[in-house]
């Protein structure tokens, strides 16, 4: 008799959904165990606008408990959902406008015509420049304001020989690590360099070398993936996931553009250049983004000639492909939900950041790293950790002769690379149920990524620091 082979510990693990009810379990154990606390917040002016804030001196402790009970618990599901409501919605949305475009065959022959001409030998090329065109979007449009233009990169991934995950590493991956190391995001960067009464967006070079270095580490992790990939196929790391609609269907000799596949590409191309001009000079997010996807799918229909009755059908198809991974990011908020409910988070932060004014300049540097990454685990949302942490880095940073241009290196490490191996993110689980990437398998590329990229920052940041970088 064979044997059967053993499996590998990642193999063991439950379903992700499964996972993310045991963390909020855990969160609710902790209602019970941490005591309540809380800070005062204040309002002052941010690179946002008006935004709360936390008066660093004001933590105190409350005194009594607000524990989660069963109800609480089950609760925290639907509130989470509701709470998330906009990412869900637009992780909805743009299966819809996909399945639509899909349908018109636009998407696959222009992947297909594309990859012809670069030819799939040149595998490497074509995942530099896919990952740098999706860092920059990250760095200057945002996380979530990209999540519409994933499954492109998964096209182009399957189409030159590779699978899945590739398709979300030059693409999620490249969009977390142009968001988390940008110079100019006003989400982070800018909210800190308010709250810290820094100039908007200074030191940038800094910054811009920290993205550019990171994002070819990213590329080059990606291409020794696809190196073992295309020797050894059982290699990848998403066997056996459905690829319908994603890979190309035909050789590549047989791909050509119509008049109709050229429309619809145009239609595409000018509302995603619309999304990018509107975020940048209106400050567009969800809500208006959601609208130009579904501006796009009624104008494909029309060009394409697809009947309303025929394109409502085709949306609901498409929606319901990616319905598991929009469910995800509500479950995945309901930890969030469960913590603030038992007013234990900023307890969590102020026993993260207390022992920082007892060490070392450069040793605090690295505990603020440390601090900010755990924190980010509980505030996924990076100008929401900015205006909780910040108030209280900066302060911390002036007792210790630490520059403040430092301390908000150390928030941005910290905020922003581990958005892509923390399940409460709900942008990365919107992005990786596009291109249908369990986060299980997700999880054994994206680590090493995250610890190389956060040593990169830490390496910088000692260096800024003993520079005295201000």
């Amino acid at each position: 008799m064979v044997e059967p082979a053993k499996k590998h510990w990642y193999e063991k693990l439950p379903h992700p959904y499964a996972i993310l009810f045991f963390i909020i379990l855990f969160a609710a154990v902790l209602t019970y165990i941490v005591p309540a606390g809380q800070y005062t917040r204040i309002s002052i002016d941010t690179a946002l606008g008006k935004r709360t804030v936390v008066d660093a001196a004001s933590f105190k402790y409350l005194g009594t408990q607000f524990p989660t009970d069963l109800m609480g618990l089950f609760q925290s599901l639907p509130l989470g959902m509701i709470a998330s409501g906009a990412i869900i919605f637009i992780t909805l949305i743009s299966g819809m406008m996909f399945k639509v475009i899909e349908s018109t065959g636009a998407l696959e022959n222009g992947v297909g015509v594309m990859v012809k001409h670069l030819g799939k030998d040149r595998y490497n090329v074509i995942i530099w420049v896919v990952t740098y065109i999706f860092g920059f979007l990250g760095a200057a449009v945002g996380f979530e304001n990209n999540i519409g233009i994933v499954p492109i990169a998964a096209m182009i991934a399957l189409g030159m020989g590779g699978d899945t995950l590739i398709g979300a590493t030059i693409s999620a991956a490249a969009v977390g690590i142009g968001f988390a190391t940008s110079p100019i995001n006003v989400y982070t960067v800018g909210t800190a360099h308010a709250i810290a009464q820094l100039p908007i967006f200074s030191g940038a070079l800094v910054r811009t070398v920290y993205c550019i270095v990171a994002l070819a580490i990213l590329a080059q992790q990606s291409c020794s993936y696809m190196k073992r990939l295309r020797q050894d196929p059982s290699k990848s790391y998403v066997l056996g996931v459905d690829t319908e609609g994603l890979a190309l269907s035909k050789p590549l000799e047989e791909y050509s553009l119509t008049g109709t596949h050229k429309a619809v590409l145009a239609i595409f191309i000018i509302g995603m250049a619309a999304i990018v001009y509107g975020t940048l000079k209106f400050g567009w997010y969800l809500n208006q983004i959601m609208a130009v996807f579904l501006m796009i799918t009624v104008a494909t229909a029309v060009v394409a000639r697809i009947s309303p009755s025929k394109m409502v059908q085709t949306m609901m198809d498409g929606a319901s492909s990616v319905c598991g991974g929009a469910m995800a990011i509500g479950i995945a908020r309901a930890i969030q939900v469960v913590l603030e409910n038992g007013k234990i988070c900023d307890t969590i932060i102020h026993a993260l950041v207390a022992p920082l004014q007892s060490v070392g300049t450069i040793a605090s540097g690295w505990l603020m790293v440390l601090a900010n990454c755990i924190i980010n685990f509980f505030i996924p949302s990076g100008s929401g950790q900015a205006v909780v942490t910040m108030p209280i880095m900066t302060p911390i940073a002036d007792m210790i002769n630490m520059t403040r241009q430092v301390a908000v290196f150390c928030f941005q490490i910290g905020d922003g690379v581990t958005n892509l191996i923390y399940p409460t993110m709900g942008g990365l689980l919107a992005m990786l149920a596009l291109v249908r990437v369990p986060f299980d398998r997700w999880f054994r590329f994206a680590f090493p990524l995250t610890v190389k990229v956060t040593l990169l920052g830490c390496v910088i940041m000692t260096v800024m620091s003993l520079m005295g970088w201000n």
